[in-house]
This record gives structure tokens, sequence and C-alpha cells, in this order.
């Protein structure tokens, strides 16, 4: 549950961080523009469909380490009124998926798979293209999930349990473990630390989320390779300032293949891209992620740098290059 909730932390992060450069870059264009209007800021609004404990365990870490203000978080679930913790800060808890689905733009279901089918069927007409949703259900695959919500907008992590080794400190809440940095370098996408090693094509799936947002935008595909670039591969490693030229950066290939790049305007988004499809397919991307060292050491940086923790390369956690789909 640990490296669940780290994960999902991890993505929140960057869905904020995205979010506020895409409203700065609106609104330098608005000034430079004469369109003197105030631009209301895109905040990430998160719902949680699911108040037991990974729900719960959730929405602490999310409120706390992202963070997601009170206001833009709420729970649907069968009984709001045991979430009297969440009430007192000031979020909304109550008990009608459709109307959370109606408000959030990213989507948590921490329920139990015996439920997904009904409340798919519930929500699945209120749900907007543009609404990310992310399953914790590990019973219900991917594809079974798109058929279920009718959408394509979907994250969902796999993790494999590889070897009983208990790293993560027992009893601590994780909230707290999350801060404890040995904890977390281990909780990194690559790493197989604690014996459960995460499917890379999650970061793969996280990554065209990002696209999709900045498609739904209709920003020119060049300038989200730029802004993808200064978001989340501006952080380097201190040996990087010798040589940063040769630093990874995103390519347009990495995520359209050649003959759609040849025929793509300058201007012109990228394309929608079906994130169940990008997380069950071999693709460009998969392969820069298994050969490229420079682009999974960037990575994990990244990572540990989103949550305020620091180190060499040659501290970094052990990398795990599994990317098979289920």
């Amino acid at each position: 549950m640990i490296k669940a909730c780290a994960h999902a932390t991890f993505f929140c992060k960057l869905l904020c961080n995205l979010r506020e450069s895409l409203h700065e870059k609106q609104t330098s264009r608005c000034v430079l523009t004469g369109l003197l209007a105030a631009i209301p800021n895109d905040e990430l609004k998160v719902g949680i469909i699911g108040g037991g404990n990974l729900g719960k365990q959730l929405a602490r870490v999310l409120l706390q380490l992202v963070p997601i203000p009170a206001e833009n978080l709420r729970i649907s679930t069968r009984r709001p009124e045991v979430l009297d913790e969440f009430q007192k800060l000031g979020i909304q808890c109550f008990y009608h998926n459709p109307y959370l689905v109606d408000w959030a733009n990213v989507l948590f279901l921490c329920c139990l798979p015996s439920q997904l089918p009904n409340i798919c069927l519930e929500i699945q007409t209120h749900l907007e293209k543009g609404c990310i949703v992310y399953s914790f259900v590990a019973a219900v695959p991917i594809a079974r999930l798109k058929l279920l919500l009718n959408h394509t907008n979907i994250l969902r992590p796999q993790y494999q349990c590889v070897e009983n080794v208990n790293i993560w400190g027992a009893g601590k809440d994780i909230t707290a473990a999350l801060q404890d940095p040995v904890i977390l370098q281990a909780t990194c996408p690559y790493s197989a630390a604690g014996g459960i090693i995460l499917n890379i094509k999650w970061l793969e799936g996280v990554f065209h989320a990002a696209l999709n947002i900045c498609t739904a935008k209709d920003m020119p595909h060049l300038q989200v390779l730029q802004l993808l670039n200064e978001l989340f591969l501006s952080v380097h490693f201190e040996d990087c300032e010798k040589d940063e030229a040769s630093c990874p950066k995103f390519q347009l290939q990495d995520f359209v293949d050649q003959v759609y790049t040849k025929n793509l305007p300058q201007r012109r988004p990228f394309p929608w891209f079906d994130l169940t499809a990008v997380q069950l397919k071999e693709t460009s991307f998969t392969q820069h992620f298994s050969t490229s060292t420079a682009f999974r050491d960037h990575l994990t940086y990244l990572y540990c740098d989103l949550f305020g923790i620091s180190f060499t390369k040659e501290q970094q956690p052990g990398v795990s290059t599994s990317s098979s789909s289920k």
C-alpha cells in the first residue's frame, strides 16, 4: 500500500505542476495579446470512491504530501459518517458517486472488486473525456475496466511481489513513512526494493496522460514537448552540468510513429491517446524506457526531487526493468 500511495502522490504532483505551468503560459499569452480578463486557475480536483483503509490512507497522503487543498478533495463512500476525521478538515464526504465524477478531473477507485461493476454502471455516463480514472482495483484488468466504464483515460498500476522483504517500517503511518528518505527511495518506480516491482508501463501511461491534458488545451505539439522537458527532465545530477546537452529529452518520435510525424503540422496538437492501449502495447516510448539508462536515471531523480529528496547517481535506488503487460 505504501508504494501505491507514493506513486499516486507522484502522479498528482506531476499534474499539479503541469496545470500550474499551463495556466501561467495561458495568462502570459493573454497579456501579450491584450486580453486582460482574468483566467480562472485550473486546479486539480481529486475524487476518491471508497472510504475503506486504502481510501483513507490515500486521502491523508494526498492532503499532506502533494498537498491537495481540502476543498479540492472529495470522497464518496457508502458510510460517510465514519469519515469524521476528514470532514473536520473541510473535505466533503458523501455517498453520491455520479456527483463526485461530475466534479473531479482525477478519480481514484479504491473500492472492492465486487463493487466495481455497479459503480462503473453508475458513473460511466458522467465521465468527461478528460477525467483520468486511476484504479487501485487490482483484480480487474485495465481492458475490462475500459469496457465497464466505456472510457479510455484510465491508469492502472500493476505490482508484482517477487520476495518477502519488509523495509517499510512496521507500524508506521504511510504519510510518515513517505517522509523517511530510505523508505521513499525504495518506492521509486524503477526500484525493486521491498520485493515489490511496478510495471513501468504505468509511467508511460502517466506521461501520455500529461499529453492528453495539453491536447485538451489545444496546445501545439512542439510547445508540449518543450513543456514536458522543462517540467519532467530539467532536474539533473551534478555531473550533468559537464555535458547537459547529452541529457535525455522527450522527442516527437517517442509518442507518434514516423508516418504520423511527417504529416503533423507544427501548430497541430498531439492526437488524443487511449491510455489503456498505451499500457497494454509495446510502443516507441517503451523502447526508449528500456534502452536509455540516462532516461531512467533522470526520471528517478525527478521522483525523489518532487518529494524533496536529493541524492547522487551512485546513491539512487536499484533499478528494475519489468515491463510485461497483463
